[in-house]
């Protein structure tokens, strides 16, 4: 198995999550957190909650 990720030239932070052969790429949103929720040791959800200061 084998995963190539072309990151030249990518400012946003992002995170991969892989998971029984499969994997998905998530971006961070700008104001707000993300979840990865993992039950038995498999991946379950990726969550986020936005919001913006004022």
């Amino acid at each position: 198995m084998q995963l190539n990720i072309d990151i030249i030239g990518n400012r946003e932070p992002f995170a991969i999550v892989a998971r029984d052969g499969k994997a998905r790429m998530t971006k961070f949103p700008k104001h707000g957190e993300k979840i990865i929720v993992t039950h038995q040791v498999k991946v379950k959800r990726v969550k986020w909650d936005e919001g913006e200061e004022f």
